[in-house]
């Protein structure tokens, strides 16, 4: 066995990497851009904020769902 990491597992690490930075980058800047929307509707913040937390899970589903048909 050598010492080098499969290539599956370093893709697998470099595309949770990548999700969790962006997610981190949106809800790093989500309370900001909510108070903005709140300005303009309360409505349409709420809203916002909904689909930002149920498109994180939405994102690692469908990575999920990707993998099994691999």
């Amino acid at each position: 066995m050598s010492g080098a990491p499969d290539r599956s597992g370093r893709s697998a690490a470099l595309a949770a990497l990548t999700i969790l930075l962006g997610t981190g980058l949106v809800f790093y800047f989500l309370p900001r851009i909510m108070v903005a929307l709140g300005d303009v509707s309360p409505w349409l913040a709420g809203v916002f904020g909904t689909l930002m937390v149920l498109g994180f899970f939405l994102v690692f589903w469908l990575r999920a769902r990707y993998q099994r048909r691999r």
